[in-house]
């Protein structure tokens, strides 16, 4: 299978999943109480993670290996909303999930996880329309 069509599927992917956490899983939280969410939480950080981490590491690398490749808009853009997502991601998800993995996250935690996540959704969003139009584009 040729790496474009590869990285279709993996940015479609990440397309499907954020929408799910953003209009299903992390609103979802707020229905929990504080001691519920702390034990829920830990399970489905776990859960999650096996299907979040490979995406990520695999669009990560897919992208670089375009970007080596061939410097383009396509793999210029591409890379700089992977970099930006994987910031977002380290620098404000993961302590406020952490947060909640302690039990000390505080009333709000749930509602910025919601607030906070739009930009990534949007951001994959656009990723992905980026790579079906260079793939549409390219074929």
């Amino acid at each position: 299978m040729e790496l474009d069509f590869i990285r279709l599927l993996i940015d479609f992917g990440f397309v499907v999943l954020i929408w799910a956490v953003q209009l299903v899983i992390y609103p979802g939280f707020k229905f929990y109480n504080r001691e519920n969410l702390y034990v829920w939480h830990q399970s489905y950080t776990a859960r999650v993670t096996i299907i979040v981490l490979p995406l990520m590491f695999s669009q990560l690398i897919l992208a670089s290996i375009q970007l080596w490749q061939t410097q383009n808009l396509y793999t210029i853009l591409s890379g700089l909303i992977i970099v930006t997502l994987w910031l977002q991601t380290f620098l404000i998800f993961v302590p406020l999930h952490q947060s909640i993995d302690n039990n000390k996250a505080k009333a709000n935690v749930c509602s910025q996880l919601v607030t906070k996540n739009w930009m990534r959704t949007l951001l994959w969003t656009l990723l992905f329309f980026i790579s079906l139009w260079h793939y549409f584009l390219i074929y």
